[in-house]
This record gives C-alpha cells, sequence and structure tokens, in this order.
C-alpha cells in the first residue's frame, strides 16, 4: 500500500480510523471518542474512547463520558507539548516524562473532570431534583476512559476502568497491556467517579527509539467490542487479523467495513462499541505479502456467556 497522499503539510506517520454503533435495545449511545494529528512532532497522534455507565445510578453519564474525552485530549495536548517542544527549547528528559505521564497527568484529568461535571450539574440541575453530596453528583456522571499520544519520540497511553488498549508490535505480537491484573466483577468497573480516581489510572509509558520500533497498530476500544467474543484469545485474533487486513488491503478498505463488524459485534455484547485505532503508514510495506493471514471473521464473534 502506498502513503497516503497530501498536496501540503507533513506525511502523516499514522492512518486512522474510527467508529461507533449503539447497543441493541440502548436509548442512546454512551460511547463518544475523539481523535486527531499526525503522529508528527508539530501535530502529534492523540486518540481517546470513553464509556459512560448507563445505569440509572449514572443517569448523565453519556456526558460524563464526553466530558472525559474532551479534557483528556486538552491534557494530551499539553503533554505532546512538553514531549517535543518547538524552536530551541530543550525538552525534559524521558524519566521527567515518565513521572508527569504517571503522576500529574491522571491527577490533572481527573481533578478537571469532576470540576467540569460538578459546574455542569450546578448550571442545570432544578430545585425539584434531590439534593446530593459532591461525590453522589458526580456518580451520575461516571465514565471509563482509554486514551494515548504518539509523538516521533513517545507512546504513552493511559486508562481507567474497562475497555482495551491493543497494540500490534513491529514483530507482530499483540498485547494489552493496560489489562487490569484481575477482571472487574458483573458490571462493576473503576470510574472517574470512584474515590481517588487519579489513583486507579493505569499507564502504559512506550518511548520510541527509532521510527522502525514503533507499533504497527495501535488501537482504543470500548467493551463493548471485547464483550461480543467468548474469550481474550478471540478479541486478540480479532485485532492481529484487523491488522492483516490493513497490511494487505490498506485502510480505505477497513474502513468500508468497520461499520458492519462494529454493527454485529454490537448485536452479540448488547453494548455501545466503540472503536478508534492508528497504523503505522510509515513502515507500512509497499505491496502487501504475498500469502497475508486472513483477518478474524466478524462472524466468530459470540455470546460472551456461552458455555465454551
Amino acid at each position: 500500500m502506498s502513503e497516503p497522499v497530501r498536496t501540503h503539510g507533513p506525511l502523516p506517520l499514522w492512518d486512522t480510523l474510527h467508529g461507533s454503533v449503539q447497543g441493541v435495545n440502548k436509548t442512546r449511545n454512551q460511547d463518544y471518542y475523539e481523535v486527531e494529528g499526525l503522529g508528527t512532532p508539530g501535530r502529534p497522534l492523540i486518540m481517546a474512547v470513553a464509556d459512560g455507565h448507563g445505569s440509572a445510578v449514572h443517569a448523565r453519564s453519556h456526558l460524563g463520558s464526553r466530558f472525559a474525552v474532551d479534557l483528556f485530549v486538552q491534557q494530551a495536548r499539553l503533554f505532546a507539548t512538553l514531549a517535543e517542544p518547538r524552536g530551541e527549547t530543550r525538552p525534559p528528559s524521558l524519566a521527567w516524562l515518565m513521572n508527569y505521564a504517571q503522576y500529574t497527568l491522571p491527577r490533572q484529568l481527573v481533578s478537571a473532570w469532576q470540576e467540569k461535571a460538578l459546574e455542569h450539574w450546578t448550571r442545570t440541575s432544578s430545585h425539584e431534583e434531590p439534593a446530593l453530596s459532591p461525590p453522589d453528583k458526580l456518580v451520575l456522571y461516571g465514565s471509563t476512559l482509554v486514551g494515548a499520544v504518539l509523538t516521533p519520540r513517545v507512546f504513552a497511553a493511559w486508562q481507567l476502568g474497562d475497555g482495551e488498549l491493543t497494540v500490534v508490535a513491529d514483530d507482530g505480537q499483540v498485547s494489552v497491556p493496560l489489562a487490569p491484573d484481575e477482571a472487574d466483577l458483573g458490571d462493576e468497573t473503576e470510574s472517574l467517579c470512584s474515590p481517588q480516581a487519579w489513583l486507579r489510572v493505569r499507564t502504559h509509558w512506550a518511548p520510541v527509539t527509532t521510527p522502525a520500533r514503533a507499533p504497527r497498530l495501535v488501537s482504543l476500544t470500548t467493551d463493548g467490542l471485547s464483550k461480543s467474543f467468548a474469550s481474550d484469545s478471540g478479541f486478540r485474533q480479532f485485532m492481529a487479523g484487523l491488522d492483516n487486513r490493513l497490511s494487505a488491503e490498506g485502510a480505505d478498505s477497513v474502513r468500508a467495513v468497520l461499520p458492519e463488524w462494529l454493527a454485529k459485534a454490537s448485536q452479540h455484547s448488547g453494548d455501545d462499541t466503540t472503536l478508534v485505532a492508528a497504523w503505522h503508514t510509515a513502515t507500512a510495506p509497499a505491496e502487501p505479502a504475498a500469502r497475508t493471514p486472513e483477518p478474524a471473521d466478524v462472524s466468530d464473534m459470540t455470546d460472551p456467556y456461552r458455555s465454551e
């Protein structure tokens, strides 16, 4: 596949694709996402997905997910500016950036989200609504978040709650680096409305030593996709197949079928389903391999509660 043609400006280091489908029998899509940039020093690639909890006690979570994504994008732009300063400003050390990614950004993000949610409650609530404590107000807006920043120097990602960050390395290995040590029980998940939520944010830190060693594919998804498979291995197989198809046919081909894939996943999981992905075009082969493994068939998606 040839690299995307641009008439002016820098060539993108990443080609992106994205989509979101409302869950079956859902009254609204609680997911929200954003993607911007090229992955260059001046235009870092920023991706984020959020999943509002959607139950009665989280009645405003469709707004909470939007606040989460919008505020993450703001924090990610600042982080990218620190990682790739313009002009003659000397960039900070990778150790300093890692500390910022692990501690400063999560605290600032959670604080900004809580402030935004409480401000929205104050501005929009009526006198007829019951009096609530600040923690109870935040629960109304509860949401998860997965976000990533990619610059020529750094790949960093953050996750709070369920969903997946999936990385296909330059050698084709598929990993889910921010998966929790223990799976959440039932529908319970960590959230931006959790007490001291910044301490629950998981961080992936991966400096880019050379462009050729950057990941081939980075994907952010809400749990509506992973729950459509009977096992974690089925989800990883799907992601490997996505990488294979991108390599064989290019991003335009995948964009054309992505809505169908997400709709089928949503039918099986019953949940809103969102995917944002970036494919590393800078290392994409000029021609597809003679024999490329077939992508995982979406028909393999099954009821996650089916006994195996």
